[in-house]
């Protein structure tokens, strides 16, 4: 998890001074003696992070030797070093690439500072990069992380499946990155740059599915105050990505299937049907066949959407994808929330590895996006992610909530439960405000669980439960029926 510097310097004594303040502050570290030592360095080992390169070098200079490295890898940062900081020689450095520089002797401090300035830069010059890709519908296999051996047949698949029209059908649990895979394969396509529409067929309300598909003319319903596109004119030239294709009605399946045999569209209320040019890929996390047999879904659009099938596993089958995903999660919370954590502990990453992901890469994402927000040091500890760990965040009862930390409209219900999860140290297991996917829960089940905590902690004593609620005894009384905690009063009393 620990970014790596390679440090360029021809004196020893000096390596060892940078190296040492390095090291100290968690960082691993590569050493270069020389300008081509250093280029070396760079073409063999990809893991090098940012360049702290001395400019006056026998042999290749730190001047071509920053020159070489940047043709090689234009997006790694390099930081010159130099005994006398003649304006000269820090143009040329800037002008040849270089992000920073400072003189020698420099204070570790100092040092730090820089380095961890390149390495934001870095880290926001990518997220930049990785959006513009995913607008322009250019994202590659080599965006995905799919290190481990379980997604070599998946990548293996997407780029032959890429190679033509083929009609995808892409199945696997939720939250296991099927979107990503699905603009992979467009990326690596002759449809690259091209419009990547997606549809969330489970979201689109029933009697709207047909004009959102197909379009509408003006005036072909009430409302219809314009004319429609609809999504296939949309993705016209493209790819259209149909994501929780089981959840269509079965009227609709039956004209999905007509645009895929006839190749146009039918807008409702329009005179004649639309021509349109688009490949579809089709996602699902429920088994077709399944639905088939039970007459949910039809058997013809099932064998028209399933002619290259390909299965994404779940995040529980490829956890040595864990510390690339967390590494790249935590680089754009980073850049989106202005935080500077540096990257996980050991014990955190145990624990991430440990725990199963029922939510799939969806659920590791929102947690470590959480952590971040509640990280108060450069490093994720496992109490960042209580629904994980089962300890307490270090959000005390009476402090603000960090920056930027979303709130529920009833807030005070949140306060409370942190006042009452910080008195009841004896509890079994702290109340959690999140599910096991890492979204907010329901605000009634918070409020069920926080008054049955309460009942507990104060041994049935309703007057001191409602006092310490902030609410009156008639309405806890009301709550009590409402979310049947009758029985768990008698029995404390």
């Amino acid at each position: 998890m620990g970014k790596t510097i390679l440090i360029v310097d021809d004196d020893p004594a000096q390596r060892r001074l940078l190296q040492a303040a390095v090291e100290r502050n968690g960082f691993h570290t590569r050493t270069a003696d020389n300008g081509a030592h250093a280029v070396e360095a760079v073409d063999k080992h990809a893991d090098i992070d940012v360049v702290l390169l001395d400019l006056v070098m026998p042999g290749m200079s730190g001047q071509e030797a920053l020159k070489e490295i940047r043709q090689r890898r234009g997006d790694l940062p390099c930081i010159v070093l130099t005994a006398s900081g003649g304006i000269d020689t820090v143009v040329q450095a800037m002008q040849a690439g270089a992000c920073d520089f400072f003189v020698k002797p420099a204070s570790p401090e100092r040092i730090m500072v820089s380095i961890r300035n390149a390495l934001e830069m870095s880290n926001l010059k990518t997220e930049v990069v990785r959006l513009k890709k995913r607008v322009s519908g250019q994202l590659s296999f080599d965006d995905m992380v799919a290190n481990a051996p379980v997604m070599a047949p998946v990548v293996r698949m997407g780029k032959r499946a890429a190679a033509s029209n083929i009609p995808v059908l892409i199945t696997g649990e939720s939250g296991v990155g099927k979107e990503l895979l699905a603009r992979a394969i467009q990326g690596a396509s002759e449809r690259a740059g091209k419009p990547f529409v997606t549809v969330n067929c489970g979201a689109i309300p029933e009697n709207l599915v047909e004009s959102i598909l197909f379009g509408h003319a003006k005036g072909s319903f009430t409302g219809a105050t314009d004319n429609h596109a609809g999504k296939f004119v949309e993705a016209n030239g493209g790819t259209l990505f149909l994501d929780e294709v089981g959840e269509l009605p079965l009227d609709m399946q039956v004209k999905l299937l007509r645009v895929l045999q006839e190749g146009e569209v039918d807008p409702v209320g329009a005179k004649r049907p639309v021509k349109v040019d688009v490949r579809i890929i089709s996602a699902t996390n429920k088994d077709l066949a399944r639905l088939v047999a039970d007459g949910r879904f039809r058997e013809d659009l099932f064998y028209r959407l399933n002619v290259f099938p390909i299965e994404a596993p779940p995040l529980r089958q490829r956890k040595e994808d864990i510390p690339t995903l967390v590494a790249r999660f935590i680089a754009r919370f980073n850049a989106e929330e202005g935080r500077t954590v540096r990257g996980a502990s050991e014990a955190t990453m145990q624990m991430l590895y440990d725990f199963d992901w029922p939510g799939n890469v969806r659920q590791l994402e929102n947690s470590v996006f959480r952590a971040v927000i509640l990280c108060e040091g450069e490093l994720l500890q496992p109490e960042d992610f209580p629904q994980i760990s089962g300890l307490k965040p270090l959000v005390a009862a009476n402090d603000a909530l960090p920056m930027g930390v979303p709130t529920p409209a009833n807030d005070h219900v949140v306060q409370v439960l942190a006042s009452v999860m910080a008195q009841a140290s004896d509890a079994p297991a702290p109340l959690s405000v999140f599910d096991s996917e890492g979204h907010l829960r329901a605000l009634e089940q918070v409020e069920r669980d926080l008054i049955g905590l309460a009942i507990d902690h104060y041994a049935g004593h309703m007057s001191e439960v409602a006092r310490r609620l902030g609410i009156g005894r008639s309405t806890l009384y009301r709550k009590l029926r409402e979310y049947g905690l009758e029985e768990r009063v008698a029995a404390e009393g």
